[in-house]
């Protein structure tokens, strides 16, 4: 599915057809939690997102969205960052099935 990820252009809603448990983190609602499967390579920043924890396998939960839509809340591990939707969108979780 990360092949799939990766060749998409802008939206990925049209390679999850698969599996409706994937989604960009940009879809995820507040309060959901998921699990990073894969970053688009031409994502800016890269490296900075792996350096606060944005890598493959990490757990992360959505906090909140921005009035305006320009940027989101997301709790990884202990701390709580903001990153820009777009960026966001280049990113691929799987959503977690809350209790």
């Amino acid at each position: 599915m990360s092949e799939c990820f990766a060749a998409a252009a802008t939206d990925c809603h049209a390679t999850l057809t698969l599996d409706p448990a994937e989604c960009s983190l940009a879809e995820l609602p507040v309060g959901q939690s998921g699990t990073v499967i894969a970053m688009r390579p031409g994502l800016r920043g890269r490296k900075k997102f792996a350096d606060v924890g944005i890598v493959p396998g990490t757990l992360l939960q959505m906090e909140a969205h921005a009035p305006f839509g320009g940027l989101l809340r997301i709790r990884i591990l202990e701390t709580s960052i903001s990153i820009h939707r777009d960026d966001a969108a280049n990113i691929l979780i799987r959503r977690e099935k809350n209790a």
